[in-house]
């Protein structure tokens, strides 16, 4: 029988995480104070962030040792197999060889916990009693309310109103690890409030639910805020997931040519590609594809500029792909990846040429998940579809050249609570969004006027 799972032992987890801060061919722009748009410090962070976390928001040291604390929690479920999708590979009759990282085998279901863990244990010796969130398909919600009964945190979570009502079961998963979640807006914000005034019957958007998040946080003193993507801290805890997978691919004597993750703000296609883009960027050959929606294109249509992380622009200025922080993405089933903006680090490399953006149709991205769950056995989650979706066009691709590619994609969560998005595909409620350019456009016009940084010369 041919090998199907390459497996770690616990002893040979990481034990540090990589910062690809310390690697990058361009560094990073500062971020901006939202009020007098010059460059922050990270006594501008405490109000939201405990410091040790800020420590690790500004650092470029290489490698950042994890904790024992936090290694404990995550050998829950770590080291996470890589898998070879033999059967894929057949239905597509392609020479492509197709391994994915298997995210789906943590409690939540996804990789979101990575991260949700550290974060949590970081609050926690830090003294914070409770930390509020957002949510969008309620995979980080749910996440983090699991690290928080872990670590005996209390969790507040502001879920996007249409993946509220779309997906029950997320918001009980946090009910059930001790969290407590509200609709977004929500009338227990000011923002909230202003927002549900000026648009009762708004979907809600991932801006709008930080935006609540980041109030609640910042109005109490035992409270701090925690993000589920798009921060550096936030991309260099999910590298375990990439560490993993290059000591994986050692074992079998092998290495892709192509890295796929789907990236709504960044944090799972940075988990998975970033140890393998500082390869790339020490000369190998390889190929990473970073997968979104067309109906929220923020890498592929969006420019790269300064702009706010919420709606109501309470957090600081980030240089990012942006479709404007005021931007309200079609009501896709993959929640997850309707945000308006994308991880600085993961569009500074897109700038630099060291990773290739996509966009992919809701349709496409269904009928893919379909093929893998019958083939590979996985439901995948909706987000995880559109990394699917893109490993079938290159796996089509190399059967074209003739080409024995390797390609590596991250399933970055299971679909078992998502059932009612794959219901809705089979019974032709889903549709294609192809997001018009006067959209785009009008919600750009928004951050036109903002500051340009003031940064002292060198």
């Amino acid at each position: 029988m041919e090998v199907k799972k390459i497996l770690l032992t616990e002893d040979e987890m990481p034990r540090q995480w990589y910062n690809i801060a310390a690697d990058m061919p361009t560094p990073l722009q500062p971020p901006l104070h939202p009020g007098t748009g010059q460059p922050i410090g990270p006594e501008d962070l405490a109000p939201i962030f405990p410091m040790n976390l800020i420590e690790q928001e500004v650092s470029t040291e290489r490698w950042i040792d994890i904790p024992e604390p936090v290694l404990e929690v995550l050998s829950i479920w770590r080291p996470a197999p890589l898998v070879r999708a033999y059967a894929l590979e057949k239905a597509l009759d392609t020479p492509a060889k197709i391994y994915y990282k298997n995210e789906s085998y943590s409690p939540p279901g996804s990789h979101k916990p990575n991260t949700a863990v550290a974060q949590a244990y970081f609050n926690k010796i830090a003294g914070t009693k409770r930390i509020t969130t957002e949510t969008g398909a309620g995979q980080w919600g749910s996440a983090l309310s699991f690290a928080g009964a872990m670590f005996g945190i209390e969790i507040v979570v502001w879920m996007v109103k249409i993946s509220y009502q779309q997906k029950p079961y997320r918001r009980l998963m946090m009910n059930t690890w001790g969290a407590t979640c509200y609709a977004s807006p929500s009338t227990q914000t000011e923002a909230g409030r202003k927002i549900l005034e000026k648009d009762p019957d708004t979907p809600g958007s991932l801006g709008i639910a930080i935006s609540e998040a980041v109030e609640a946080a910042v109005s109490d003193e035992n409270s701090k805020y925690a993000l589920g993507s798009v921060l550096n801290h936030v991309m260099t805890h999910q590298t375990i997931i990439g560490l993993e997978a290059q000591k994986q691919f050692e074992k079998v004597g092998d290495y892709p040519d192509i890295v796929i993750g789907c990236a709504g703000g960044g944090s799972n296609f940075a988990g998975l590609s970033f140890p393998f883009a500082r390869d790339k960027i020490f000369g190998k050959d390889i190929k990473i594809i970073a997968v979104e929606p067309t109906s929220c294109p923020t890498m592929t249509r969006g420019p790269f500029a300064y702009d706010f992380g919420d709606t109501v622009q309470m957090t600081p200025l980030l240089p990012m792909h942006t479709l404007g922080h005021d931007f309200i993405p079609a009501p896709i089933h993959a929640g997850g990846l309707r945000y308006h903006g994308m991880a600085p680090m993961v569009s500074q490399l897109i700038l630099d040429g060291i990773i290739e953006p996509r966009a992919v149709h809701q349709l496409e991205t269904f009928e893919a998940g379909v093929t893998f769950a019958r083939t590979e056995g996985i439901i995948a989650a909706p987000e995880t579809n559109h990394a699917i979706a893109a490993v079938i066009q290159e796996a089509k691709k190399a059967k074209e050249e003739g080409k024995e590619k390797v390609i590596l994609f991250n399933m970055s969560g299971h679909g078992l609570v998502d059932m009612a998005a794959y219901d809705a595909y089979f019974s032709g409620k889903l549709h294609d969004y192809e997001l018009p350019e006067e959209e785009i456009e009008r919600a750009l016009r928004a951050i036109e006027p903002l500051p340009k940084p003031k940064v002292a010369a060198k």
